[in-house]
This record gives structure tokens, C-alpha cells and sequence, in this order.
């Protein structure tokens, strides 16, 4: 049965079955899949600071408080040296220009090693998960042995530029030789120059901004105003029983400075009524679009960190990991008409590759940008023309099931700070894994530019959910 076919009330009342097995009966139960990976590289454990709304308690920090707060509580959590870590990845979308090489920054404010390197990557919102495929690279590669990735996104304090014009200005007041030729340029200034450039969440190649997007993939395919509310509402509803249940492990409290609290969890978890929902006005196109501020994912502040190594190095360290990260594809298309479809295009491409169908699946963790989007993208893979037309399918890939899909709420409600979302995406995953009792689950996500990403992850025979 399709989600856009769900009555509100089960997307609502929807309860996690948590069965708890034997490794034995685990083991014997496995699927067999086909893997490129040439060692087992294993995701040890990972770590998130609450995923707060932009503007509240991180408002006065800097991106690398965040991201310095994620590596030293990995390194608590795990109970790794410093010196164990061979390199650090981290992603970000908006950068900080003080601290362009986040990652590393970071890790000397946490005081890792003047010797320990370590770089910044940029694939919007799957940054993180290009952390994490660049230290699988890293380790494959036999450079490594340890890596740390992850993810940090503060849209609290977000760069604004002067006008390329002022800025052009400035740049020759100050290669002037004379005082003369600093009056002549200054006799060029105008009150116009003095008008900023803001940041925009919005396509270069299009200048589109994202939930314009949105807006015309749900029409496209054929979602309604209400299912977007009723599956935002859904997402919202999870994350709340997860908060509650004590499921979110991965988030660590963060003590910040110059404010008299802890922060202990994520705050834009808010489970509101169908009716409140609906009177709700479009955010993007007005007056008839149907994406709104409440069923759009919100601007996060957030950091994220977690530790890959080979399966070998594990062990020798008496480390028990979550799972094995077997495999992933990135994809790429037309970022005018389908920016958003990543997992729809990744998704069969990675089960493709790997020898698996959508049922052999235990997991879903997609990341959720708009309900819309998340609607979009399954009702792509369930159209046979979407799927022999743009995928070159023989047939449709299916519907995913949704008891498996999402379980824990999403980005729409626990909050996407852009570069940390991938990292926490694949905890989830990992500590789903094993308190659902499955041995598969698949992350996928869209990202800006038409990209998105797909990735394979197994559970750990040793692995628990703390």
C-alpha cells in the first residue's frame, strides 16, 4: 500500500515492533549481497550535538565550537586516543571565513595533534557523507587506518557580503600609491555599493531557490497539500516517540558558553494537529503552492563526527562497531527539472550494483528536505514511466515499505544543518539496525546542484544500540 494511500491516523499512531534476538539467530539470517569494498570497513560509533533552530541557544558561537564539541565527545564515547586518529574529514556548506578548513580548526581547538591532517568538504547536504565515503577512500586506499568524519552547519551567523562593486572599490583604495588616486577612486563610490549580498539557499545554475523546487516536484507528481501535511505530521510524530523512548543515542548534551544551561535535545520537535497544518499559507509560491514552513525542513545549527576504521584495527583497539559500511553510489541530474529526485536515481543504482532488492532492505533512512520531496521521490520509484523513462528500468522499482522508512522521524523534524545531516542519517541507520533486528539499511539523500547519494550499510555482529 502506497503512503499517499494511508489513513492520517496510522501515519500518526504508527508503532516501532523492537524485537531483541541473539547474535546466533542473527548470523544465521543473513542475506548474501554483492560488495566492491575490499576490506570490511567499519563505522565504529558516531556522535551529534542537539540539532537546534537557528537563531536560538548557539546563536553566539562559532561553527568550529560545534564541530570541536562532536570530535572530543566521539573520542569520550569511543574511548579513543587522539594519537588512534590518523586523519579528520569534515563537511560544511555555508563557510565561516575565519575557519575555512573547518576540520581542521576544529581538531586543534579539541587538541588533536599538530600532525594529525585534516581537510573540509563541501556537497551540500550530503557533505557529511562525502566525509564519510572520502575516509572509506582513505582507508581502502590502505593510507589509513583510522579516520574521523563528520559534519558542521551554523546558519545562525551566515556570511554577508558587501557588493562585489564596494568590494572592487576597497580592493583598489588599497593598491592606490597616492593620496590623489585614493581621492579619485573614492570619487567613485556610490550610495548603491553600500547594498549587501545575502546568502541564498538557491541554484547558481537557475537561481531557483529550493522550495520553488519543491514546490514544482510535488506537482509534478501528482502530491497534495494534505499529504505533505500528513507526512510532515507523521515525521514529526516518530521523532518525538524516538526523543521520548530514549532512541536518539547518538546526541550528546552540549554545554555553551556565556548561557546558563545544558543543551540536552533537539528543539524543533514539534507535534502540532491536521487542523493547525492546513491553515498554514504557502512559504514559496504564493498564493498556490503547497510547501509550507511547517511540512519544509527549518535552518539548523548542528554538528556531527563519526569513526571509520578497518574491521582489523577494530578489534586490535577492543572496540565493538555499529556496522560495516559496504558500499555507496552519487548520482547527478538535470538540476532544473529534478533537483531533487537523488534517492529516487541512487536508490536502484546502488541496489543494482550490490545484487539486492528494495526487500531486502531492513532500513530506510532518507533524508527529508520537503514532505514533498520525500512524496516525490516515492512516487517516482513506483511509476513505470518515471522508471523506464529516466531510470532505463525494464519496470518500476516499487513501492518502499513504510514501516521500515524513516522510523525516527527526520530532517523535516529533528532539524538538517546541512553538512551534519549525512552523519546522522547513517547512526540512525546503525542503531536501528539493531533495535528492529535487521541486518540491511540503505541512507539516500538530495542535495543541491541535482546530486544526491545512496549508501549500504550491515550490521555489526558486535553492535548495540547505546
Amino acid at each position: 500500500m502506497s503512503l499517499l494511500r494511508l489513513p492520517t491516523s496510522m501515519l500518526m499512531n504508527q508503532q516501532q515492533v523492537i524485537r531483541t534476538l541473539s547474535t546466533t539467530a542473527f548470523i544465521s539470517q543473513k542475506k548474501q549481497f554483492k560488495s566492491k569494498a575490499p576490506q570490511n570497513i567499519v563505522l565504529v560509533d558516531g556522535v551529534r550535538s542537539p540539532f537546534l533552530m537557528s537563531g536560538t541557544d548557539y546563536s553566539k558561537l562559532m561553527p568550529h565550537n560545534l564541530a570541536r564539541h562532536s570530535l572530543l565527545e566521539l573520542l569520550r564515547k569511543t574511548g579513543v586516543d587522539k594519537e588512534v586518529i590518523d586523519y579528520i574529514v569534515y563537511g560544511t556548506v555555508i563557510q565561516e571565513v575565519k575557519t575555512s578548513n573547518v576540520a581542521r580548526e576544529a581538531a586543534l581547538a579539541a587538541g588533536f595533534s599538530d600532525f594529525t591532517p585534516a581537510h573540509t568538504v563541501t556537497m551540500a547536504c550530503i557533505s557529511s557523507n562525502q566525509a564519510i565515503s572520502t575516509g572509506i577512500g582513505l582507508i581502502a586506499s590502505g593510507t589509513y587506518d583510522s579516520v574521523v568524519c563528520g559534519g558542521v552547519e551554523f546558519m545562525s551567523d551566515v556570511p554577508i557580503r558587501l557588493s562585489r562593486k564596494f568590494r572592487a572599490l576597497l580592493l583598489k583604495l588599497n593598491r592606490a600609491k597616492t593620496a590623489a588616486q585614493r581621492l579619485t577612486l573614492l570619487s567613485s563610490f556610490r550610495p548603491s555599493f553600500l547594498i549587501p549580498e545575502l546568502p541564498s539557499v538557491a541554484e547558481f545554475s537557475s537561481g531557483e531557490v529550493m522550495g520553488h523546487s519543491g514546490d514544482r516536484l510535488a506537482s509534478a507528481f501528482g502530491v497534495t497539500r494534505k499529504e505533505q501535511d500528513d507526512y510532515a505530521l507523521r515525521s514529526h510524530t516518530l521523532a518525538k516517540q524516538a526523543q521520548e523512548n530514549g532512541y536518539f543515542t547518538d546526541l550528546v548534551p552540549f554545554k555553551v558558553d556565556g548561557i546558563d544551561k545544558t543543551v540536552s535535545k533537539d528543539n524543533g520537535i514539534r507535534v502540532s494537529t491536521p487542523e493547525s497544518l492546513a491553515k498554514l499559507k504557502p512559504a514559496f509560491i504564493k498564493p498556490y503552492g503547497t510547501v509550507t514552513a511547517a511540512n519544509a525542513s527549518y535552518l539548523t545549527d548542528g554538528a556531527s563526527a563519526c569513526l571509520i576504521m578497518t574491521e582489523e584495527k577494530a578489534k586490535a583497539l577492543g572496540l565493538k562497531p555499529k556496522a560495516y559500511l559496504r558500499d555507496f553510489m552519487y548520482v547527478s541530474q538535470d538540476p532544473n527539472d529534478q533537483l531533487l529526485l537523488g534517492p529516487a536515481y541512487g536508490i536502484p543504482k546502488l541496489l543494482n550494483r550490490t545484487g539486492l532488492t528494495s526487500k531486502d532492505i531492513d532500513v530506510w533512512e532518507v533524508h527529508e528536505a520537503f514532505a514533498g520531496q520525500i512524496l516525490a521521490n516515492l512516487n517516482a520509484l513506483d511509476s513505470d514511466y518515471f522508471c523506464k523513462n529516466y531510470l532505463k528500468l525494464n519496470q518500476k522499482f516499487g513501492a518502499l515499505d513504510m514501516n521500515k522508512f524513516n522510523n525516527w522521524g527526520g530532517s523535516l523534524s529533528i532539524g538538517h544543518p546541512f553538512a551534519a545531516t549525512g552523519v546522522r542519517l547513517c547512526m540512525h541507520t546503525s542503531n536501528r539496525l539493531v533495535r528492529e533486528n535487521g541486518q540491511l539499511g540503505v541512507v539516500a539523500a538530495c542535495a543541491a546542484g541535482g546530486q544526491g547519494v545512496a549508501m549500504l550499510i550491515e550490521r555489526h555482529p558486535d553492535a548495540n544500540p547505546n
